[in-house]
């Protein structure tokens, strides 16, 4: 990040300005201090016009109003932005709650004590609770309305400050002794805090200040530290949360005043004094923290003493309150973001998530794609390809280095041990360095991998595409052999601070000045420069000839990294310091095609410089992009960033360099043959490319063809070429206009030719079917039908591929595209459509077998097998009936409802004989047509086996539908009060033990025949029982007690059975059995069901409108 001092406004009669707050909702600025004064300001917003220039946000002050009410020194001020209120006390204890009317702020309540001072107060998250602290130790908790919710006094305790956790449950109260109390919500005393922080410290030392953030816009990380406790001595601690043992130190090394969090918990500023050594007087600084305890920036601010500082809710700005002024500073975060491949990649932070969401948001087509990446610590970019540096894990020390493309794709992940605090990219190689260390890695580029190359993955490490390198060692080039991580953990006493690469060179900055110089790819240690300056930002020219320096206090500088010529000694000179130098840059950016043209931003100004001349500034806050072609791409991240996951094309923002304005400008005014000459001294292929297009709109073609050479633009000369051989002027301006991308122009100018035909071939061209429909329809001529059926196909193929499958249904219909067309019908379920498009289709047709197996998959048996047939596909037919057999055994084994388990078997009963009867009508349509009985002989052979295996599994299907059947009309009877009913139709469910479970048979016969009194069958049930294989112990037991309980007080006797009972024993199955009773039929004359083939006695027959069985309609 990089901070200057951008505005200073003056308090009105020099009134010593003690607090200070800005609402983070609303924008306004309160300050408090001498005198009972106590303003509220607003700056002025920034106009939509303003931001799409990308100008930074005005100073100027919009509202200004001076609140009365209070007589002493105000020395606490705090927003409750939820509800629109501040609320503000003296040194007398008077404290005043003020309320926003109609853009005024008014007094709303008032309350004094008028016995001790107020100390601090502090809303909870939600703006609903306020806590009141009190010198002599009193504590109040008030709601929003005024009302008290509890009081306490903390005798022999004096309070300074206090703070509310996230969620509103603890309370920490900071005493004047340095001590921190934890409490809960209703004021009861749990725990003192641990202050690590103060260790082997002696002496007098109070609070700063206790700030809490509490998450209202996500964290960087997960477990991020947002408790800071922070005392005058400099001495600092961040937390994860109150009872955190482990937390980050800091010793600021300033006489701390005040400390606050920015917006979105990503940077603590802590305000102080420091003794300066040179000066009598104590110098103001602000230091700039991460949750992590790193160092970012220091500010220094004139005046004599700091009393307190808050930030602007995009933290862009943070006001200072010294002495009688208010300083402004701007602030120009270092984003986590990059630029590849027309698409802009940048990070943000949300609440309800613990991951940082990074968006790929493609510039050209306003296109985002989002990921959600854990621990994310940068983004780094080249070419079409970009490298995420995250955490691992959150308690292992490894990280990640994913390798994406433009739309955030992971190509190549690649997990290292040493933390990346630097990562530089090339078009082959992706650097990551730690303080100590730095790793290379040549990484692929993204394409199918042969069998020989996955069979080598395991080898890459040792074929050296991955290294790593000491920073103290004199790398010769080598780096064979595995990686080593521990040359990353044995410190250095001059540490890496900053990197960069390029095709042919690596360098690498450190914290003394020292720039060391290494070959690529090889990774051997050319040469070393000095600096006078640590830099914090290095950037290499698209030659490597000139390195530019950014160091920490915002200076930019320039080495020329080509050596001079040896000296007498024979040893080479260092690189030269180049003489110009800029203050207050805080970005550049090299141009990709020549090595002597950049762009920098200093302040809220871009200056283009050429061979180190600068051109006339342009007003703008925009990170650059990319600079190529004399065109700088810069983006408005600080625009995009208040609404991140809308971001707006305005906020990209395309300058042109002043030697292209002037071309543009010469041509527009002098001519084409006057600009060349210009253009000749200032030569640039952008420049001869601008003269082109201008010769062509004015069909200049010898001057437009002498131009596309000069910028070595082949498609440019075919095209010269191709219009000279028009003769038409109108044709020519025609195709001129396309080449511009005017297509409505173009296309007006076809039409007025008459020329239909070219005005559709460029709207082909250019994919725009839907005008290629409305100028075939249009046309007075019959339309080509060909044409029409593909323009209704690729609108289709338009609405399919955004899954509008009902629009994408109309244009297949009309362009007979059948193929797209089932697959509509499935993705909308609209099956009726699918089986009449199926019917539609004649006899073997190659889209038959694929509509067939989309009824399979959604359990339509019955289309499936008709769809089948009709493409002579048999045994796929079989196996379709056969795989509803096997979903019907299995839902009987997960013990579903009966019923539903005949439904199965029999609908899979009656595909087979649909299928068979269909086999044996085809079959013998074949013996009809073919002449010779050889021919009809195998005919015949051919379709034996297949009739026999549906035979088979038909004959199963029904056996398991007559097994259920008999199951559930025993239980009915037996409901019904039939019990001699039931037990005979119970008796025959013993012949399908392997379909129904024996324990569910026999089971229902003993409860049946016990019913029945039929004790001797009831005892045979219970052997049966007990015997069963399956039981477990506990289960048998359950059994052999129940028969104990009722044989003991039932003796099974042996009753004489009457022949038919014998016959229906015996089970041999002579007797056809009666569907509706399940009883034996012995009566000659009876009802047989014509599908099924299953009886039912001639008097039961009347009863029935349809098949017991199978359901088939009675006859």
């Amino acid at each position: 990040m990089f901070i200057y001092l951008c505005k200073k406004i003056g308090v009105p009669g020099n009134v010593r300005l003690k607090c200070i707050s800005w609402n983070k909702t609303q924008g306004f600025l309160a300050c408090g201090g001498e005198d009972g004064l106590l303003k509220v300001l607003k700056l002025d917003t920034q106009s939509d016009e303003a931001k799409i220039k990308g100008i930074a946000s005005p100073n100027n002050i919009s509202m200004t109003q001076t609140l009365e009410g209070h007589s002493g020194f105000v020395q606490v001020v705090t927003w409750n932005e939820q509800y629109q209120k501040l609320t503000t006390s003296d040194q007398n204890g008077l404290i005043i709650v003020w309320m926003l009317y109609r853009g005024s702020w008014y007094e709303e309540m008032i309350n004094n004590r008028n016995k001790s001072v107020v100390r601090s107060m502090s809303w909870n998250a939600d703006g609903q609770k306020i806590c009141i602290v009190y010198e002599d130790g009193a504590v109040i908790v008030g709601s929003v309305d005024g009302n008290r919710i509890w009081g306490k006094d903390l005798k022999g305790s004096h309070l300074c400050h206090v703070a509310w956790s996230s969620d509103s449950r603890i309370l920490l109260f900071g005493m004047a002794n340095g001590e921190i109390h934890i409490y809960d919500s209703q004021g009861n005393f749990m725990v003192k805090m641990k202050l690590s922080c103060l260790v082997n410290l002696t002496g007098a030392f109070s609070i700063a200040g206790i700030q809490w953030y509490h998450g209202t816009q996500g964290y960087i990380e997960p477990n991020c530290p947002c408790l800071a406790v922070c005392y005058d001595n400099g001495r600092c601690q961040i937390m994860r949360d109150e009872n955190d043992y482990n937390p980050v130190l800091i010793d600021t090394g300033i006489n701390v005043v005040c400390v606050q969090w920015n917006s979105n918990g990503s940077v603590l500023a802590v305000a102080g004094s420091l003794k300066a050594a040179s000066q009598d007087k104590d110098v103001n600084v602000v230091q700039f923290y991460t949750p992590f305890g790193e160092h970012l920036r220091t500010l220094k601010v004139p005046g004599k003493q700091i009393s307190s500082l808050a930030w602007e809710r995009d933290g862009l700005k943070i006001a200072l309150a010294v002495d009688h002024y208010i300083y402004f500073a701007n602030i120009r975060p270092r984003y986590k973001w990059g630029y590849c491949s027309n698409t802009v990649v940048y990070a943000y932070t949300r609440a309800d998530r613990p991951e940082c969401c990074v968006v790929f948001w493609d510039t050209k087509n306003n296109e985002k794609h989002v990921k959600y990446v854990r621990s994310l610590i940068s983004i780094t970019t080249y070419g079409d390809f970009c490298v995420l540096a995250t955490k691992a894990d959150e308690n292992q020390p490894q990280y990640v280095l994913v390798l994406c493309n433009s739309i955030g794709t992971p190509l190549d992940p690649k997990y290292i041990d040493i933390e990346p605090l630097f990562v530089t990219m090339t078009k082959a190689h992706v650097v990551a360095a730690c303080r100590d260390a730095f790793y290379v890695w040549q990484y692929r580029l993204a394409r199918k991998l042969t069998a020989m190359e996955i069979n080598q993955l395991a080898r890459t490490r040792k074929e050296g595409r991955e290294r790593i390198y000491h920073i103290d060692d004199t790398s010769s080039g080598s780096g064979d052999g595995p990686l080593d991580y521990s040359r990353g953990f044995e410190g250095t006493r001059d540490p890496i601070c900053a990197i960069t690469a390029s095709d042919k060179i690596l360098l690498v900055g450190r914290e003394s000045g020292i720039i060391q110089r290494y070959s690529l790819p090889n990774v051997a240690l050319v040469q070393s420069y000095t600096l006078d300056c640590r830099a914090y930002q290095l950037s290499l020219n698209c030659n490597s000839s000139r390195l530019a320096i950014i160091d920490l206090s915002g200076v930019l500088s320039f080495l020329e990294l080509d050596p001079r010529a040896a000296d007498s000694t024979g040893q080479q000179e260092r690189g030269e310091q180049l003489k110009l130098e800029r203050r207050d840059v805080w970005d550049m950016k090299w141009a990709r095609d020549n090595p002597d043209l950049f762009a920098m931003m200093e302040k809220t100004r871009m200056y283009v410089f050429r061979n180190l001349d600068p051109e006339e500034p342009i007003q703008t806050s925009g990170y650059i992009c990319n600079f190529e072609d004399l065109e700088i791409k810069s983006v408005l991240l600080d625009e995009i960033l208040k609404n991140p996951e809308h971001p707006n094309k305005d906020y990209i923002i395309n300058f042109e360099i002043r030697s292209l304005r002037d071309s543009r400008a010469l041509i527009e005014k002098v001519g084409i043959e006057e600009s060349s000459q210009f253009i000749e001294e200032n030569p640039h292929p952008r420049l001869w490319r601008l003269l082109a297009e201008a010769a062509l709109q004015k069909l200049d073609l010898q001057m437009a063809e002498q131009a596309f050479v000069r910028c070595k633009d082949y498609q440019g000369i075919k095209f010269v070429k191709r219009l000279g051989n028009l003769q038409s002027e109108s044709m020519k301006q025609a195709e001129v206009a396309a080449y511009f991308g005017r297509f409505e122009e173009a296309e007006r100018m076809y039409l007025d030719m008459d020329r239909r035909d070219l005005a559709i071939g460029l709207r082909i061209k250019l994919g725009d079917w839907f005008r290629v429909l409305q100028l075939l329809k249009a046309g007075s001529g019959g339309a080509d039908d060909a044409l029409l059926e593909q323009a209704h196909n690729a609108i289709g193929d338009y609405f399919a591929d955004r899954q509008k499958w009902l629009n994408a249904v109309q244009y297949y219909v009309q362009g007979q595209n059948q193929e797209r067309l089932a697959e509509c019908y499935y993705m909308l379920e609209d099956y009726q459509g699918l089986e009449n498009l199926a019917n539609s289709l004649p006899e073997n047709h190659k889209l038959l077998p694929d509509i067939a197996y989309m009824f399979v998959r959604v359990g339509m048996c019955e289309q499936a097998v008709s769809a089948f047939l009709k493409c002579n596909r048999p045994k796929d037919a079989v196996d379709t009936c056969v795989h509803l057999n096997q979903i019907a055994d299995e839902e009987s084994k997960k013990r579903t409802k009966p019923l539903r388990v005949k439904k199965l078997y029999v609908l899979s009963a009656l595909l087979m004989e649909q299928c068979h009867e269909q086999m044996q009508n085809a079959q013998r349509g074949k013996v009809k047509e073919n002449s010779s009985e050889s021919a009809s002989a195998l005919a015949g052979l051919l379709e034996e086996d297949v009739l026999s295996s549906t035979n088979r599994f038909a004959d199963n299907a029904w056996r398991g539908a007559e097994a259920y059947h008999f199951f559930i009309l025993a239980q009915k009877q037996l409901y019904k009060g039939s019990v001699d009913a039931a037990l005979k139709t119970a008796l025959h469910l013993r012949d399908y033990e392997d379909i129904i479970p024996a324990v569910e048979i026999y089971s229902l016969l003993a409860l049946c025949a016990c019913a029945n009194r039929a004790f001797d069958t009831c005892s045979k049930a219970f052997v049966k029982l007990e015997s069963l294989e399956t039981l477990t112990p506990e289960q048998r037991q359950q059994y052999e007690d129940l028969a104990l309980e009722i044989f003991t007080r039932y003796r099974p006797k042996y009753n004489k059975k009457s022949d038919l009972d014998d016959v229906l024993e015996s089970g041999d199955g002579k007797l056809p059995v009666c569907v509706a009773t399940g009883a034996p039929i012995l009566d000659y004359r009876f009802w047989m069901c014509s599908v099924c083939k299953h009886c039912m006695k001639a008097k039961e027959a009347g009863h029935y409108n349809a098949c017991p069985l199978c359901h088939s309609t009675v006859s």
